[in-house]
């Protein structure tokens, strides 16, 4: 038996205790974001040295879900640009906002701790690089919109894009709290509302496109 053959269930080991902490991670940091490693670690079923064999300290921890939320807001960006395909005509702009406010909320709910954590121990710079891409895309989004009257140009489109980050930020630290439970229909509604689509019009959009998204296998990735 070669090394390599004999080092093999070691690795798969290691992988899967690295997946299993950062699991855990995402669970108690969103619980209590002052949780300690020590307290991980026993959260995680492995012993403290386990732990900070893959992370030397928070600092790594915290990296590594920020690189894996980063990845995950990727990766369904792209599902949902081969969704609508570089041959198909670009989608009216409130249905295009609709669906990805519908494709991004599940990696927000998934990585919701980050945002009590962003700040203090990521930096602010570290977090708008992982958001640039949806930030960039919703913006365009907007700026379509505004100029195919699907939107009011009472702001620009990079400003309304901040306002409606900000309310996406708020309404998942509602979640953290336990004072909103959404699947993502809620929330889009309130953006479509806010980015100026009458209220009626709001909610016939999102009922229309909610369902296409369960169809396509995007929104339970």
């Amino acid at each position: 038996m070669t090394k390599s053959v004999a080092r093999e269930p070691q690795r798969r080991n290691a992988r899967s205790n690295r997946a299993r902490i950062l699991a855990t991670a995402r669970r108690e940091l969103g619980r209590n974001p002052d949780t300690t490693l020590e307290e991980l670690a026993r959260a995680a079923g492995v012993v403290r040295r386990t732990l900070f064999g893959h992370f030397p300290g928070r600092a790594a921890l915290l990296e590594a879900l920020a690189e894996e939320a980063s990845e995950v807001l990727r990766s369904a960006m792209a599902a949902g640009a081969e969704r609508v395909g570089p041959a198909e005509p670009a989608e009216p702009a409130e249905r295009a906002l609709a669906h990805f406010v519908l494709l991004m909320w599940p990696v927000g709910d998934r990585y919701r701790m980050l945002l009590a954590l962003a700040r203090h121990d990521l930096g602010v710079e570290r977090v708008a690089e992982i958001l640039a891409p949806a930030r960039a895309e919703v913006t365009a989004i907007l700026e379509r919109g505004q100029r195919d009257g699907v939107f009011p140009g009472h702001l620009p489109p990079a400003v309304l894009s901040a306002g409606l980050e900000a309310m996406t930020v708020a309404l998942l630290e509602q979640v953290n709290t336990g004072a909103l439970e959404d699947d993502g229909t809620r929330v889009a509604t309130a953006q479509l509302i806010a980015a100026g689509v009458p209220v009626e019009r709001a909610r016939a959009v999102v009922e229309d496109v909610a369902p296409t998204m369960t169809a396509e296998g995007v929104a339970d990735e």
